[in-house]
């Protein structure tokens, strides 16, 4: 594992009684790559569809002003992590970008969703709506007002839709497929056996990711080096950094049921959102589970570490860090004194985020509170592939530990089905 995992100030006493404990949870996920049974542990070696993938993000960026990612949740979330890692919604960068804009629309808001489509240049934008059941009520809602604009421009819908949901299943509707289909619109499959929050090594997060010009062999290639330590049978739970994390969290979580993903790179802000989701819903079930929290350093420490280091214990800190010393502009000496720091001369920008993670760390261990400490050598397609690979496997080891299901939602279900009785019967 080239990410480096540091748990010596996060342990608790009943951490070694649940790490061993993992060793049934690995022994199942071994059996489930030998035998297919969980598709994603085979996403990582996958290599059949990354030509198709390709292919459709050159489609999607020939003669392209905008290209619009319709989905919400899992649905967008993954793709957006790895976007980020190319510049899209990294602040003061975005806007900076090459001509092609890329917009994720994955919150269901009318007024933005209006003002995108009336500023839109349709003739040389294109939409990507995304569902894996294809009933998803937000992006169907989406996905009409697109078509109905683009009719009304008098253009081809089938010229500037793409969708990504499962495959049709005879007796079972897919609104997505259904409304596209009738239009003669290319379809994806979503992997059936992969559910959305799990689905960024799919054609889900790596066609985003595609468009953007990443490596997508590399990303998998990554979530394959955080894999390898799971599947090799004569690793010890202890040098497994995803049984380890799993472990270290259930351990806790009786007197810290909050976690705290606070990452060092503005290229991670939306990797902390994505692992919101992932922890949030797989873990949260009959009465179980720990509150995620997702920050951004350095700027949170202003916002958020009072509250951390003199407010209630009931949180795990996993803090994210980079190589930026010596990156970024340079501080010439004698505007350093002027502005009261001397000590700044000769720094660069990089060097104080890299004292500012270190210290950060350091300060909420000093003063009582569990730190985990996660560091990325270079932050890439490579390792952030296995940064996204590492928690899932994390989330599911600490949900089976906790006795829950990682990969169903029953929760959300419910608040899906009840918005739509509540539509049917709004005037």
């Amino acid at each position: 594992m080239a990410l480096q995992q540091n748990i010596d100030h996060a342990r608790s006493e009943h951490f070694t009684e649940v790490l061993t404990r993992t060793a049934d949870e690995l022994a199942r996920l071994r059996k489930w790559h030998a035998d297919g049974t969980l598709p994603l542990l085979r996403l990582p070696e996958k290599r059949d569809d990354i030509a198709t993938i390709l292919g459709y993000a050159t489609l999607l960026r020939d003669g392209t002003s905008d290209v619009i990612f319709l989905g919400t949740g899992g649905s967008s979330l993954g793709g957006q992590t790895l976007a980020q890692l190319a510049g899209y919604a990294v602040p003061g960068v975005g806007a900076l970008r090459d001509p092609l804009r890329i917009h994720f629309m994955d919150n269901l808001d009318p007024e933005s969703y209006g003002t995108l489509l009336s500023r839109l240049t349709l003739k040389t934008s294109r939409f990507v709506a995304v569902s894996k059941s294809g009933g998803t009520g937000e992006t169907l809602m989406q996905t009409i007002a697109a078509l109905d604009a683009l009719k009304a421009a008098k253009l081809d819908p089938h010229a500037h839709f793409l969708g990504i949901t499962e495959p049709a299943k005879p007796g079972k509707s897919n609104g997505l497929r259904a409304l596209l289909g009738a239009h003669q619109i290319h379809m994806m499959d979503h992997d059936p056996g992969v559910g959305g929050r799990f689905s960024v090594l799919t054609n889900v997060g790596l066609l985003p990711a595609a468009v953007c010009g990443l490596d997508i062999g590399a990303i998998r290639a990554g979530a394959a080096d955080a894999l390898a330590s799971v599947l090799d049978h004569n690793n010890h739970p202890s040098g497994v950094p995803a049984a380890v994390g799993a472990a270290l969290a259930v351990a806790l979580s009786p007197h810290k049921p909050v976690a705290v993903m606070m990452a060092y790179a503005d290229r991670l802000a939306l990797f902390t959102k994505w692992y919101v989701q992932l922890w949030a819903e797989s873990l949260g079930k009959d009465g179980k589970g720990t509150t995620p929290i997702a920050a951004i350093g350095p700027v949170d420490q202003h916002s958020q570490l009072q509250l951390y280091i003199a407010g209630p214990r009931d949180k795990l800190f996993t803090v994210i860090t980079g190589t930026p010393a010596g990156k970024g502009p340079r501080m010439s000496a004698d505007l350093s004194k002027l502005g009261g720091e001397p000590d700044f001369a000769g720094k660069t920008m990089g060097d104080l985020v890299a004292a500012q993670g270190r210290a950060t760390a350091e300060t909420l261990a000093k003063n009582g509170c569990p730190v985990r400490t996660i560091h990325l050598p270079v932050l890439d397609e490579r390792h952030l592939g296995e940064l996204l690979m590492h928690f899932m496997l994390e989330t599911i080891v600490a949900a089976y530990l906790l006795g829950v299901d990682p990969f169903d939602q029953p929760a959300v279900e419910e608040g899906k089905v009840l918005a739509k009785k509540y539509l049917a019967g709004a005037n």
